[in-house]
């Protein structure tokens, strides 16, 4: 054993029946959108784009429940427009996330969460001063700040969080800077944002994160300077080009492009999105079909506790496909990826009524988020640790009251989930 982690836990169980725990779908994949208005979408919205499959969906995140019969904090047919009523048309989310689940497995379903604000900084999205800036902001910014609670961030977050509930986070995907333009450090203010949004869900060190360049013949085509620099900021980020799109849509100000544009620029970020991802987005397989691996993981983040009372069980179930596994089908109840049991392996979890021992196999050290829950779908444990490459040792004191628990385990784009039982 290279690591021993001692964890003290103590604290009362507080079981309160919220929500009956429904493990996430491996095979739901949600990518995270986020931006100013060319991310809101500025297209004029067409017949052909009121038809959506049902495998693409949205996690409605503005507060107006009257769009288009969309509510916060619930899935729907993801029918554009997919951030907000106001003022938001078709943009380039709308034909990723169709891209995606054209090219994709059809046992893989698609969600995306979209926050966009028109003309604001990236200071918007900076979860420590994004209230100062808003301040300074006219009214018509501040409506639509107040769309999102007035902390489009926290709302992204709190978003995401209920979202991993259902599914797992593939990537972001990601417009912004022509506000900011002139702001050499932009490159670094957004990678600020990138480790917050890492942080807060508790994901890996390998989330792509897809940024579109502006339009190369527009009045802020100088922000293009800034987008450029982004890959130096971190291995996970791309540029995804606005070659070729120029047209803009003629509304006077030449920074936002036409629905066509918009249509084949979503294309681009899942084909890219595509590219990136490699085989991290072919469907999981269930344990009986993949009985010889050992523990096997996939990419995510944890589910937070408080997601059920944003996501229920009832609504996540309308993402189940027939072919889903259900973790309390198997033995072990472990959800396996393949090619990923390499990454993260967990082995028998023990409990002698007081202590938790878990051991821990990773390819490379790194970041592990360990998060566990009752039946009820309460969260009873949230920690991460840093550990080492190899075998580690991790001990949980903590008072549980037996019972059945849903384990979660996540390192890099890995995803371990396993149905324990502390009855025993």
């Amino acid at each position: 054993m290279k690591v021993s982690h001692i964890v003290s836990l103590f604290f009362g169980l507080g079981l309160a029946a919220t929500s009956t725990f429904a493990a996430p779908d491996p095979n739901f994949h949600i990518y995270l959108a986020f931006g100013q208005s060319n991310m809101e979408g500025q297209g004029d919205i067409g017949s052909q784009d009121k038809n959506v499959d049902d495998r693409f969906q949205v996690l409605w995140a503005a507060n107006n429940g009257s769009c288009s019969g969309k509510t916060k904090g619930k899935w729907a047919k993801a029918v554009p427009p997919l951030a907000h009523c106001q003022g938001a048309k078709l943009g380039p989310t709308d034909y990723f996330g169709r891209t995606m689940v054209e090219k994709m497995d059809p046992k893989i379903k698609v969600g995306v969460i979209v926050v966009a604000v028109a003309g604001c900084s990236i200071q918007l999205f900076d979860k420590n001063g994004y209230a100062n800036y808003a301040r300074s902001q006219q009214s018509w910014m501040t409506q639509r700040i107040n769309e999102y609670g007035g902390n489009p961030y926290g709302r992204l977050i709190e978003m995401a969080k209920a979202a991993q509930a259902d599914g797992v986070i593939k990537g972001i995907i990601f417009h912004q800077g022509e506000t900011d333009a002139g702001d050499g450090q932009w490159p670094s203010k957004v990678k600020g944002v990138y480790d917050n949004i890492i942080k807060d869900l508790g994901l890996g060190n390998d989330i792509p994160f897809l940024a579109g360049e502006v339009l190369r013949s527009g009045m802020s085509s100088g922000a293009n300077n800034n987008i450029s620099k982004l890959p130096q900021q971190s291995k996970n980020f791309y540029v995804v080009s606005s070659e070729g799109f120029n047209q803009a849509l003629g509304d006077g100000q030449n920074v936002h492009f036409t629905s066509q544009e918009y249509r084949d620029f979503g294309k681009r970020y899942a084909e890219k999105m595509i590219e990136v991802l490699g085989d991290k987005i072919k469907p999981a397989a269930s344990a009986e079909e993949s009985s010889s691996s050992v523990a096997p993981a996939s990419s995510s983040a944890a589910a937070p506790a408080s997601s059920a009372s944003v996501a229920s069980s009832s609504s996540r179930s309308h993402h189940r496909s027939s072919s889903s596994h259900n973790p309390s089908s198997s033995p072990e109840g472990v959800i396996v990826i393949p090619n990923a049991t390499s990454t993260l392996s967990v082995g028998n979890v023990s409990f002698d009524g007081v202590t938790l021992q878990m051991p821990l196999t990773l390819a490379r050290a790194g970041m592990v988020n360990i998060r566990l829950y009752s039946v009820l779908g309460n969260e009873v444990v949230n920690l991460s640790e840093t550990m080492s490459a190899g075998t580690n040792s991790l001990s949980i004191s903590k008072k549980l009251s037996p019972g059945i628990y849903m384990l979660r385990v996540q390192a890099g784009s890995s995803l371990v989930t396993k149905r324990i039982d502390l009855s025993k």
